[in-house]
């Protein structure tokens, strides 16, 4: 081989080389990955009745949306993992692939929509404020120029400065710790989603006559799983599980059983199904 043979060939191999290593790496499948390492990691608030919330007794994150996230797992055939988020650490918990599902009180909607995927829609709710009954305040146009506290990093914000432009907002990282507030007098009114209002104006026990709920809804909610974006055979999945649970009547006995008549929240019944992809605009 003489010297210019060589020298094309060494530059052949070294290109070749070069190609594989810049060469993208194949894309992972998460449901594949999952399967492999015998666990799904599911990240929920822990601070939300009763969706997920720490048992008193025993001390474990338990809830609706934990029982969702526990027949996926047993569906998959791995354990259960649960990771305790703050609201605002969700989807970039997700994103970076600390979590494999979110199932968090995370409300489906076209924001959100750019950066991950959702599952079929598990529950329908609205936003609603809470404030002092001695306060004067009848309405929501009532919170206009007044400090009103709630959540970081979720939908209420947004949603109150939209009906309320000139509103003063306080954030805060739990709803428990933002109802405080109210409590202390750091805000006339407590904005959240209504079940977690109701959550909280039933553990007040006969200090329930010094709040009151008022009847216009900010938004509607449909609140789903996220789920990493383009993971298209986990989203099937979960959604398959979540259609399982529906046609069986799982799911209803899941309602009932964290939202029933029999519960704090007393709902009297279930007024969607798990079968679509609601989206709040």
């Amino acid at each position: 081989m003489n010297i210019t043979r060589r020298s094309a060939t060494v530059l052949a191999v070294t290109a070749a080389l070069f190609a594989i290593s810049v060469a993208p790496a194949a894309h992972a499948d998460q449901l594949d990955d999952i399967k492999k390492k015998g666990e799904l990691v599911v990240g929920v608030l822990g601070t939300d009745e009763p969706n997920s919330y720490i048992d008193p007794k025993s001390r474990e994150i338990i809830g609706y949306e934990v029982d969702l996230a526990r027949a996926i797992a047993q569906k998959l055939g791995v354990k259960l993992q649960i990771k305790q988020l703050a609201v605002a650490a969700r989807v970039p918990e997700l994103q970076q692939g600390h979590v494999d599902l979110l199932a968090a009180s995370l409300t489906h909607n076209k924001e959100r929509e750019a950066v991950i995927d959702f599952s079929l829609t598990t529950f329908v709710t609205g936003q609603k404020v809470l404030v002092k009954s001695n306060s004067g305040i009848k309405n929501v146009a009532d919170l206009a120029g007044k400090k009103v506290v709630t959540i970081k990093g979720g939908t209420q914000e947004p949603n109150i400065r939209k009906a309320v432009p000139n509103v003063d907002v306080v954030t805060f990282e739990t709803g428990p710790q933002a109802f405080q507030a109210l409590q202390q007098g750091k805000g006339v009114a407590f904005v959240n989603d209504e079940v977690s209002l109701l959550d909280q104006h039933a553990k007040l026990g006969a200090a329930q006559a010094q709040f009151t709920i008022l009847p216009q809804n900010l938004s509607v909610e449909p609140l789903a799983l996220g789920i990493k974006k383009g993971e298209v055979k986990f989203k099937a999945l979960v959604d398959g599980v979540l259609r399982e649970l529906e046609k069986s009547g799982e799911a209803n006995k899941l309602f009932v059983k964290w939202y029933g008549p029999e519960t704090k929240l007393k709902f009297p019944s279930r007024t969607f199904k798990i079968d679509s992809d609601k989206v709040d605009a």
